[in-house]
């Protein structure tokens, strides 16, 4: 507990707390409302949640609902629903605001001891680590106390006045703001107030009133745990602890609140949610399961140094779960049309085929099969190369799960372009074994697929010796990929969010555009590799 106070009034407050918390763990995730939470919020629900849970505690998901002009109902929203997603259940979901008329009288209880003041100056002045000290720093208690009142009462217009506290933070920073006019009704609170509590202020005191026993926060609050204690001795209330871990940072993409604004003003991406961000939103919608993200936090364990990853670390996360969980169907992407010549016509076949291959015991799902099937174009070429083990004028393929090969005897073209395959099929056990089986489709349903690459070009689009230009000018203009492909029937019940392995193509996810008409897939990840594809 580097830095803990030991004072006679710190010890006794904590032994008080001791006594009615009964020792139990507390913990709390504080978002703000006024963005959507992402994958670095991911490792904060984590270790706040997970730490409680272990330890046979409990967590509060509290809303640092101080900023009144950037917070929307949708952001409320949104935030419980990832921490639910993600599979914690909070032990109370609580407010800054609950707490406003406390916070409001312990500022009251600086003022009275001389420890905040009521000043003037802009804040463009006071910017920066090394601003001109303020010349109402010294004024006198009375004035403060009226003045702070007259704040409250709406007699300065905002930038006008701001309550100041007596402290210098680790970092340089001195006299931080507790308070300032704003004059925007608040979504809980409504117009009762025109006077909003700063996050210096505010976290400490809310840790306080709920008995939080660790104050879980990243590396970059560490320069504030002294005013953190020193603001909770001041005005003699309970001194919870603050300890700090490293921060999680992801490659190739952002996660700042104003450069995702600015990425959906400029219609790069669609919104808070669209697939190539890594918000929590965007990954669910993506098709990356919760469990994957948790056990990728679990993986990156908790260390004081900022981490920072590769996209490729959490996708590994994403197969293992996906590949156990996700069941496999087949959808050709760019067809080619196949007519086999020895099948009949008025006897379609079905198949009963499993969902998990390899799986001792598996779910199974119908397929249909007929004369009429679609192949990936890529799996037939004119003439095999050396080493091209699919289809060919000259070189058999199998159909997976029908146990049968086909062999060309005619190929169709329209504008040099091929349209359709003539084909007779043999039963897999009389014919001569062939290089590769392939998947197709029969009697398919029509099914659009989008494709996500990486939306930044470098590792770090926010490095300027990387990306003099900005972020916004490294986007990958190819990062999004929409093509109407055939999938088996069997998807024809899927829902919004299920999982599917797309055999030889990925795994896929149902986007919540989808519509009876037409189902609506994201690519979530690729395979780790692409089978058959030579």
């Amino acid at each position: 507990m580097d830095g803990y106070p030991t004072s006679p009034l710190a010890m006794k407050l904590l032994e008080k707390h001791l006594s009615r918390t009964n020792k139990m763990v507390r913990t709390r995730f504080p978002p703000e409302p006024n963005g959507i939470l992402h994958i670095g919020h991911a490792k904060a629900i984590n270790i706040n949640f997970g730490y409680a849970k272990v330890n046979d505690g409990i967590c509060f998901l509290r809303y640092d609902d101080t900023n009144p002009e950037k917070e929307e109902e949708r952001f409320f929203k949104s935030i419980f629903e990832m921490v639910t997603w993600l599979g914690y259940k909070p032990y109370k979901v609580t407010h800054a605001s609950d707490y406003f008329d406390e916070l409001y009288e312990w500022a009251l209880v600086l003022i009275r001891k001389g420890l905040a003041y009521v000043c003037h100056q802009r804040a463009d002045e006071i910017k920066g680590f090394n601003p001109p000290p303020s010349p109402w720093r010294e004024r006198p208690m009375p004035e403060n106390f009226q003045l702070f009142q007259d704040m409250k009462c709406g007699k300065f217009a905002e930038g006008e006045a701001t309550l100041r506290m007596k402290i210098t933070l680790e970092e340089g920073k001195q006299d931080p703001v507790a308070y300032r006019v704003r004059y925007v009704p608040h979504p809980k609170s409504g117009n009762k107030w025109c006077i909003y509590p700063t996050y210096d202020f505010t976290h400490c005191l809310c840790d306080s009133i709920e008995d939080i026993t660790h104050s879980l926060c990243t590396k970059e609050f560490q320069s504030r745990r002294s005013s953190y204690y020193w603001l909770c001795e001041a005005v003699e209330t309970y001194i919870p602890v603050q300890w700090e871990y490293g921060r999680l940072n992801v490659s190739y993409t952002v996660v700042s609140k104003r450069k995702i604004a600015k990425l959906i003003d400029d219609k790069i991406v669609n919104d808070w949610d669209d697939p190539r961000l890594f918000t929590l939103p965007a990954l669910r919608r993506r098709g990356f399961p919760s469990k994957a993200i948790n056990e990728f936090c679990v993986r990156m364990g908790i260390t004081g140094a900022q981490i920072t990853v590769d996209p490729a670390m959490i996708e590994a996360c994403v197969r293992d779960c996906l590949n156990a969980e996700a069941p496999r169907t087949m959808v050709v992407i760019n067809p080619i049309r196949v007519f086999i010549e020895n099948l009949s016509p008025d006897q379609p076949t079905f198949f009963q085929v499993p969902d998990f291959p390899v799986t001792p015991i598996s779910p199974t799902h119908q397929i249909a099969f007929e004369r009429i099937i679609y192949i990936e174009r890529d799996d037939f070429k004119e003439k095999a190369d050396k080493g091209y083990k699919r289809f060919a004028l000259d070189q058999p393929v199998g159909l997976r799960y029908a146990g049968l090969v086909l062999t060309v005897t005619q190929v169709i073209e329209e504008k040099g372009s091929i349209v359709e395959l003539r084909a007779r099929c043999e039963d897999v056990n009389k014919a001569a074994k062939p290089k590769a089986f392939i998947h197709w489709v029969a009697k398919p349903i029509p099914i659009q697929v989008r494709q996500y690459e990486r939306l930044f070009n470098h590792k770090n689009p926010e490095d300027k010796a990387e990306v003099p230009n900005g972020f916004l000018s490294d986007c990958n203009l190819n990062s999004l990929k929409i093509e109407n492909a055939l999938g088996d029937a069997y998807l024809e019940s899927a829902k919004i969010f299920n999982q599917y392995q797309f055999e030889r193509l990925g795994y896929f996810s149902v986007d919540p555009d989808s519509k009876p008409s037409q189902l609506v897939f994201n690519r979530t990840v690729s395979l780790k590799e692409d089978i058959g594809k030579n």
